[in-house]
């Protein structure tokens, strides 16, 4: 079947397990990444930073993001990560999935709150700061989780759960406004996402690109900036050396059969492109992670 205009650029890593699609994600940008590119999932997820400064992007908003700030993305929101010149940013990215809360359950908390909230429908508060109404009892609920996911005792499951469903009364309690139903343009560019997501590895050109949405190649090129801030040609190869990067930390591969893996046709345009991007070689990025 072929995906629909809401099915586009999804993430579809498995996050925790399919009995428990829980999990929390420690990650420090430059040094794991310099970046997140703009991408969705059917998943929550929770950026909540720990330590240094950085921008987190929602939709086609762009905040700083500061030691203690929680922004919230409920499933479908268009979002990005990235650093600031000289900074480095270290936070917390939590996602689950909502039928982990009980979607699927036939009680008036799966039908007003949970089924929105996996739609994408539920007002949720776009971010959280310290001195905010309930932040501390949220930060709180964060916590617990953390805790009951470190030390796994028994039981710890429901734990997890009922913090994370308090969390989500929390951010209910503050009278967010309605989300908006995606525009327009913020539904072709999932479109365009998805295809680059699903074909990165393949020679994709703006013309091609640009035909696919109907539109001249300058106009698809102007859009596309306007859109995601980046250039296609730079979206669509931060896309293929973040798939490297991956596969670099998660196989034994060769260097030159993952270039050609990702879609880079020559090695040295390949090793040129991932120095530039990561500040170390690909063999390096293998022995040793990316630059501070």
């Amino acid at each position: 079947m072929a995906p629909t205009p809401t099915d586009s650029f999804l993430e579809t890593k498995q996050h925790g397990s399919v009995l428990f699609p829980f999990n929390i994600y420690p990650c420090t940008i430059p040094q794991d990444f310099p970046s997140v590119a703009l991408h969705w999932q059917k998943s929550m997820e929770l950026i909540y930073v720990k330590k240094g400064r950085g921008q987190v992007q929602a939709g086609m908003t762009t905040m700083e993001a500061a030691a203690g700030d929680l922004f919230i993305l409920p499933p479908g929101t268009l979002h990005a990560l990235s650093g600031l010149p000289g900074e480095r940013m270290e936070y917390e990215n939590i996602i689950f999935d909502v039928d982990f809360l009980g979607s699927g359950a036939a009680d008036i908390c799966a039908r007003q709150y949970l089924v929105p909230l996996a739609a994408g429908r539920l007002a949720l508060p776009l971010s959280l700061h310290p001195g905010q109404s309930e932040y501390d009892a949220v930060a709180a609920c964060l916590a617990d989780a953390e805790s009951l996911c470190g030390d796994k005792g028994p039981g710890y499951e429901l734990g997890v759960k009922a913090a994370t469903l308090r969390l989500l009364f929390l951010l209910l309690r503050m009278n967010p406004e309605p989300i908006p139903p995606d525009s327009p343009g913020t539904q072709r560019l999932k479109r365009v996402l998805h295809r680059i997501e699903t074909e990165y590895a393949q020679p994709l050109t703006v013309a091609r690109m640009a035909e696919g949405c109907g539109c001249s190649t300058s106009h698809f090129m102007r859009w596309f900036r306007q859109m995601t801030g980046s250039s296609f040609t730079a979206y669509l190869n931060g896309r293929r050396l973040a798939a490297a990067a991956e596969h670099l930390r998660q196989s034994g591969d060769s260097i030159l059969y993952i270039a050609g893996e990702v879609g880079f046709e020559n090695l040295s345009n390949f090793n040129r492109q991932f120095k530039a991007r990561y500040g170390v070689t690909p063999r390096e990025y293998r022995q040793g992670g990316a630059k501070g």
